[in-house]
């Protein structure tokens, strides 16, 4: 049965159902957890926490890939004699290919 309420007087509205947001009893949901599964590192030992196997990968000198800063390349890498003599070399290349 359908349930009206007056919200001013002379204008009525359907009775709706209030259904509260979807929510996670946790207080913060998106945390990301230290702890994996034990990995091996170089060094021989098994870690357990991500910093710590990080922190000996950077110590022994390694890179993390995905976490490694790229140096940017120069805008002009070349010269033009590097240029010119690219381009004749591929020339060079097509040529015996048609031959």
């Amino acid at each position: 049965m359908t349930e009206l309420i007056e919200i001013r007087p002379g204008v009525w509205a359907i009775k709706r159902l209030y259904k509260p947001p979807a929510r996670s009893a946790l207080p913060l949901p998106y945390v990301i957890s230290d702890n994996m599964e034990p990995t091996e590192q170089v060094d021989g030992k098994f870690y357990t926490s991500k910093r710590a196997f990080r922190a000996t990968g950077r110590a022994l000198g390694l890179v993390e890939v995905g976490n490694e800063k790229l140096k940017p390349k120069p805008k002009n890498a070349g010269s033009r004699a590097s240029r010119e003599a690219r381009r004749a070399s591929i020339k060079k290349a097509v040529e015996k290919i048609r031959t």
